[in-house]
Parts: C-alpha cells; structure tokens; sequence
C-alpha cells in the first residue's frame, strides 16, 4: 500500500513537470522568456516547451489595444479652459523591451498621452483646437510614438474624442453663429431688393412716354371693365384720344 502510494506520487510529481515544461500561446500572444530572471528569448504562438522552475514565461498580447485618455482641463494659448479626453490606439511591437524597460506600458502609454494632450493643446489657440482637430492629434502621436518607442510599443493612432468649452463661451458662440445667419439673411434681401429696385426702375423709364403710359391706361381700363356689373367713371385725359388713335392707325398700318 505504501509502495503503491509513493508511486503515485512520484507519478503526480513528473505529471506535474511535464505539463510545466508545455506554453500553449495564441495566435496573438508572445511569450518572453526569463531564464534565472534573465532575458533569454521571445516564444511565438503555439506549442512551446520551457524549462520548469529555471526559465519563467510572460505573456504579452500583441493586439492593438485601446486605451482612453483621461478628461483633463486644459488652458490654450489664449486663456480659454477646455475639458478635453482622447483615446490612443497602440500595439506592442517587441515584446521584450514593453517587459523588461517598463513596468506597466499599458499605465505608461495613457499617462504619456494625457501629458502630450496637454502639452499640443496649450501651446495652440481655440480656434486651431477647434478647427485642426485631426492635425493636433498627429502632433501628439509624433510626441508619444517617440517616447513609446524605446519600450517597444507603437502607437497607431491618437482621436480627440470630446473638446467641451465653457457655458458662456458656448453662449457667445452660439450668438456668434446667429448674428452670422443673421448678417447673410440681409445680404440675400438687400440683393433682392437692389434687383426690384433696377426692375422699377426700368419699368418707370418705359412708362415715361406717353404713349407708353396711355397704352397702359388702356390695358387696366379694360380689367376693369371685365366686370359687366361694375359702373365705373373714368376721367381721361385731355390728349388720350388723339393718343389712342395714333396707336390703333399705327395698327392698321402694320
């Protein structure tokens, strides 16, 4: 019984070795060894074999990782204070270095980034954060990719997400905003109104003759009289009939 016993231990304990020695990794993780603590080579995925209690694996994934920027309150260059958060986007690129040159590379890269942020966004004016949003955040990737990449990692990309402003400075922009609508809705009416005002006077340069103006006279007296119960007194002018009939002997003669 006791022999049976020590062979099942004994059994247990090269059980236990052999599963030691196996690392399975996945596709996207990578495996630094450290042999006595230290740094012996990179395992890549699948079916790897260590050597138990002298060589230890650390496993690191190599995906792109998202982190987010904490909200920070930042001053531009021209006094206005903006809450601003961003999300960086990075990758380990080796391994090794994001092991063994920095604790917490995940921690490092959301604290460089937030200090970068701060860092492009003060030294700009609202204006440009505002409206150069994508080349502010090219800037603080340059600034981070530089630092980050002596622990092995890569920063892909770096988005301003949110740029919130002060209750008054939205006010005075929205303000802004309607005073512009404001201004192009006057300028759509004064052009119409400069194009009636060349149209009346066009008008009145063709009525100014008095030809013109009788044939006009002529055209409403016969509106008017469309209406058969309708009494109407017209008082005409004393050279309206010699006018008229210049116009209709002009007629016959075409």
């Amino acid at each position: 019984m006791a022999f049976e016993n020590l062979f099942l231990g004994i059994l247990l304990v090269i059980l236990g070795i052999v599963v030691a020695t196996v690392v399975i990794l996945n596709q996207w993780q990578r495996g630094v060894v450290l042999t006595l603590g230290k740094y012996s080579g990179t395992l890549g995925p699948g079916l790897n074999f260590v050597i138990p209690f002298v060589q230890q694996v650390i496993t690191v994934d190599v995906r792109i990782v998202t982190t987010e920027v904490p909200k920070q309150e930042i001053m531009t260059k021209d006094n206005v204070p903006v809450l601003i958060n961003a999300v960086v986007y990075f990758k380990v690129e080796k391994p090794e270095d994001a092991i063994t040159k920095i604790e917490n590379y995940n921690f490092a890269v959301a604290q460089f980034t937030q200090a970068a942020v701060r860092d492009v966004i003060g030294n700009n004016e609202l204006d440009a954060v505002l409206m150069q949003r994508d080349k502010l955040a090219d800037a603080i990737k340059q600034i981070v990719d530089k630092d980050t990449g002596e622990w092995g990692v890569d920063i892909q990309s770096i988005n301003i997400q949110e740029i919130e402003l002060p209750t008054d400075m939205k006010r005075a922009m929205a303000k802004q905003a309607e005073s512009e609508r404001e201004r192009r809705a006057r300028v759509t009416l004064s052009a119409g109104e400069l194009e009636a005002s060349k149209n009346l006077a066009a008008a009145a340069e063709r009525l100014s003759t008095s030809g013109a103006l009788h044939l006009r006279t002529l055209q409403t007296i016969s509106e008017i009289a469309a209406d058969p119960s309708e009494k109407i007194i017209i008082i005409v002018p004393t050279d309206f009939a010699s006018t008229a009939a210049q116009l209709v002997g002009g007629k016959k003669k075409d």
